[in-house]
This record gives structure tokens, C-alpha cells and sequence, in this order.
């Protein structure tokens, strides 16, 4: 690596800081640190216009190593981008599990939202399908016992919940909290047909029911007071709506619209949903606790932390 000669101010020049950058973009773990030794305030380097940090380019390509001596390098890992997103949150975008895992021991905040849809990061794991990434999110909020999913599925529909981190919130709250148009981590699992990230969502107390909201804020071609029935009806999974109905979901709920879910599937031309979705299907099916659940991460993290 050339000669580190010249540091221009109290954040490294520009040519440094791009250095970085194109390190932490692609992985260049020698050369991050070299940078980092030299002028540990590097890391603090934001690019022109996007406003995105070395950490977080590190975070979007999945470089947990870079992202670690990022850290260490004094970084607040909670900045955001110009998207207002953290590397939280563009870590579980391309479902980066070791980031996530990373973040989370250095205790990022999971409840920042962005000025797109003002999701969360959880948000952005159950859109794109990241189970993994929704698992370790949550990790400080279930406790490692036996006898947790029992607890859970008794006390979701009150929301009161066994476990509340360390700034007051519950589970229930976590994972219930709605982005713009009152949509829910549920809501977008089932949209895409996320069956994992769906089955996880309801096993930790996700409400099945939870309706969208009419805000002007963003374009819900289903309408408003769709529930996460309503738009796994609209995405086409049948598995989705199968564990929905088997979980208690409305088969008559009609959203705003005057639509119920079966109605939602004709309009978008569903029509191998027809069967599933009709009020006459009552049929329950059986479905069984996420293997997530008996991952003891909450006991690993403090161990870790």
C-alpha cells in the first residue's frame, strides 16, 4: 500500500476518505485498517450528496470484519444516510446476518425508521425475506427459555410480553410497529411470500389482524384497512394465505375498499387462490413453532456484549 503521508484535517482528506470508502465497499480489509491505524477519524469520511458513511457501504456489501474496526474506530454506528437509513438497516435490506449480528452486539438502534416508507429495519428484513436477520434483531426481546413460545401465545393478543429491553419497549410493540399506511414486518412478509419470515413474525406474536391505515404517504393499490390477508392475497403465495387462515386471519374482513381477501385475489387474477380463500374453506391446519425460537441468542449476546 503507498505511503499514508498526508492528512488533510480533522477527518482525513478527501482522497483518504475515498480510500476507505473503496475499501469498506469492496472488502479490502488490509487497506481499511491500514487507513484506520493511521487516522482513526477516516471512519467518519462521508461520501458527497449520499451522506453514506464507510460503515455503511461496508454493511451493504456484508464485510462484517471491516465493520467491526469501523466500530472500534469510534464511528456512531446509529448515523444515517441520506435515505435516513443506518447500516442496521442496510444490512438486513441484503440480509448480511454477520453485520446484523456485529451491530447488534455493539448495540445498534433497531427502532430508526427512514424518510422512504418509514420502515424500520425489521421492515426491511421481512420485505426481502431475511428470517436470519429478523431472528437476531429481536434476539434482546426473547429470552432463552424453554418455555418462551408458550408464553408468547398467551399473552400477544393483550400485549403485555415477558421481555422489554433495556429502553422500556416490548416485543409485542417491536414487532407490531407500523410504517407509513400502518403496514407491519407481517404485512410485507406476506406481500412478497416470505414463508419463513412469515411462520417467524406470528410465532413471536406478530398481529395476524393488524390493518393498513389511509395516510397519503405512500400508494397502496389494496386500500386502506387491508389486512396482512389482504395482501398476501395481492402477492399470489398460497402458503402465506394457508398459514394466515390457519393462524386465525379474517376470511370476510373487508378493507375500506369493500374488499375482502378473496376479493383482492379475483381483482389481481389470483385465481389459483379461489379455493383457499373462500369463507367456505374452514379447514385449519397445524402450524408448528419457527426453528428460530430455539436458538438461545439472547443468552449468546450478552455473553458476547
Amino acid at each position: 500500500m503507498e505511503s499514508l503521508s498526508v492528512v488533510g484535517n480533522a477527518f482525513g482528506c478527501s482522497a483518504s476518505g475515498e480510500r476507505l470508502v473503496s475499501a469498506a465497499r469492496d472488502g479490502d480489509f488490509q487497506e481499511a485498517k491500514a487507513l484506520l491505524e493511521y487516522n482513526p477519524r477516516l471512519a467518519k469520511y462521508t461520501t458527497f450528496g449520499g451522506r453514506n458513511l464507510p460503515l455503511h457501504h461496508s454493511a451493504a456489501r456484508g464485510h462484517h470484519e471491516i465493520v467491526s474496526i469501523l466500530i472500534e474506530s469510534g464511528v456512531d454506528i446509529n448515523l444515517k444516510n441520506y435515505r435516513e437509513q443506518t447500516a442496521l438497516m442496510q444490512a438486513c435490506q441484503y440480509g448480511h446476518w454477520e453485520v446484523v449480528l456485529t451491530l447488534i452486539l455493539f448495540k445498534a438502534n433497531i427502532h430508526r425508521t427512514d424518510c422512504l416508507n418509514g420502515g424500520t429495519a425489521l421492515h426491511l428484513a421481512a420485505l426481502n425475506g431475511h428470517a436470519s436477520c429478523i431472528r437476531i434483531l429481536l434476539a434482546d426481546y426473547i429470552p432463552s427459555i424453554p418455555t418462551f413460545y408458550k408464553l408468547v401465545k398467551r399473552r400477544s393478543r393483550i400485549g403485555g410480553f415477558v421481555c422489554e429491553s433495556n429502553d422500556g419497549s416490548s416485543l409485542f410493540e417491536v414487532i407490531n410497529k407500523p410504517a407509513d399506511g400502518g403496514v407491519t414486518a407481517l404485512h410485507m412478509a406476506a406481500l412478497n411470500g416470505h414463508v419463513d419470515c412469515l411462520c417467524l413474525l406470528l410465532d413471536l406474536g406478530a398481529s395476524v389482524n393488524e390493518v393498513t391505515i389511509e395516510d397519503g404517504t405512500i400508494i397502496d393499490l389494496i386500500g386502506a384497512g387491508s389486512t396482512p390477508l389482504h395482501y398476501a392475497a395481492y402477492g399470489g403465495n398460497p402458503h402465506c394465505c394457508q398459514i394466515l387462515i390457519a393462524r386465525g386471519a379474517s376470511l370476510t374482513a373487508e378493507n375500506e375498499k369493500g374488499w375482502s381477501p378473496l376479493e383482492v385475489a379475483r381483482l389481481w387474477n389470483r385465481e389459483w387462490l379461489e379455493e383457499i380463500l373462500s369463507a367456505r374453506q374452514q379447514d385449519r391446519t397445524v402450524v408448528l413453532p419457527s426453528p428460530y425460537l430455539s436458538l438461545p441468542l439472547m443468552s449468546v449476546v450478552k455473553i458476547a456484549r
